[in-house]
C-alpha cells in the first residue's frame, strides 16, 4: 500500500499520459481533474498561468477524476477529450472543454471536437459506443489508489499538495520550492 498523499507506482509513467512540459523538468504537477466540477474550472485559469511563469521549469500532467454522481457529463467530457486526443488534440479540447464547463452534454462535445480539428463523426461515436471510457476508469482507479477523493487533486513531484491551489502565489511558492529541493 501506497502512503497517504503519494502516487501510486502504477500511477508514474503510462503509454497514454497527457503530459505538457519538459521530461527533465525540475519540478511535475499532476492533476487529477474533473471537467465539470466548479472548482477544477477555477484551477484552470491558475495551472494556465502557472505554466506560462515556469516555461520548461514545470512538467504538467492531466488525469481524468470524472465524480459523475455529482457531475453527470464529467464522464463525457473526459471520454471526448480522449477521443480528441487521439488526433493530437488532448489540450486544445482540455482547454475548450474547461472553457465552456456550463454545456458540456454530448452535442456540445461533438462541436467543440470541431472546433479544434477534430472528426466530430468520430468523436459522436466514440461517446456513444463508450470507447474510452476504459482509459477514463484507468486514471479514476490510479486517483483512489493514491489517496484522490476529490476535485483537484494535485501532486507536486509525487507527494499530494494540499495547500491553497487556490491562492496563485502560494501554489506557486510550493511549486518552486519543490523546483528547488530537486535540484
Amino acid at each position: 500500500m501506497t502512503p497517504a498523499g503519494r502516487l501510486t507506482p502504477d500511477a508514474g509513467e503510462r503509454a497514454h499520459e497527457h503530459v505538457s512540459g519538459p521530461d527533465d523538468a525540475p519540478v511535475t504537477l499532476v492533476e487529477y481533474g474533473d471537467f465539470e466540477c466548479p472548482y477544477c474550472g477555477m484551477a484552470y485559469p491558475i495551472v494556465k498561468s502557472i505554466q506560462r511563469q515556469l516555461g520548461d521549469g514545470l512538467r504538467f500532467v492531466f488525469r481524468h477524476f470524472p465524480l459523475s454522481e455529482a457531475h453527470p457529463h464529467a464522464e463525457h467530457a473526459a471520454e471526448a477529450v480522449e477521443a480528441a486526443a487521439v488526433e493530437g488534440r488532448f489540450w486544445t479540447m482540455h482547454d475548450i472543454v474547461y472553457e465552456h464547463q456550463d454545456a458540456l452534454d454530448d452535442a456540445s462535445l461533438v462541436a467543440y471536437a470541431a472546433s479544434v480539428g477534430a472528426e466530430p463523426r468520430r468523436v459522436a461515436t466514440a461517446l456513444t459506443s463508450g470507447t474510452f471510457a476504459a482509459r477514463v476508469r484507468e486514471d479514476f482507479r490510479s486517483g483512489v489508489r493514491s489517496g484522490v477523493n476529490g476535485t483537484p487533486s494535485f501532486f507536486i513531484n509525487g507527494t499530494r499538495f494540499d495547500g491553497a491551489w487556490n491562492d496563485e502565489a502560494s501554489f506557486l511558492e510550493a511549486l518552486l520550492a519543490a523546483a528547488e529541493s530537486a535540484r
